[in-house]
């Protein structure tokens, strides 16, 4: 799931400068229900999202779509404090 930096401001441009890795961070779902990866780049710390292909390992997206509930932000204590 993880992929390189590459692209500057177009997909496909192939004009970044930076090559770092870029880390699969979350999961987003456009409106008509297609997964799309986030990405944020180790080197730069900037963001890109990346539709997914029809080969990637679902369980592998489903373990990062789940990701900020197996490890929230907060502590979960603070739930019944609101």
């Amino acid at each position: 799931m993880w992929s390189r930096h590459v692209d500057d401001d177009t997909p496909g441009d192939r004009d970044a400068d930076c090559g770092s890795q870029m880390e699969p961070i979350g999961i987003t779902v456009r409106g008509g229900g297609e997964w799309v990866l986030v990405h944020r780049c180790t080197g730069c710390d900037e963001v890109h999202l990346n539709r997914t292909a029809g080969d990637d390992n679902p369980l592998m997206l489903l373990r990062i779509a789940v990701l900020p509930l197996a490890q929230p932000p907060f502590p979960l204590e603070w739930i019944g404090q609101l």
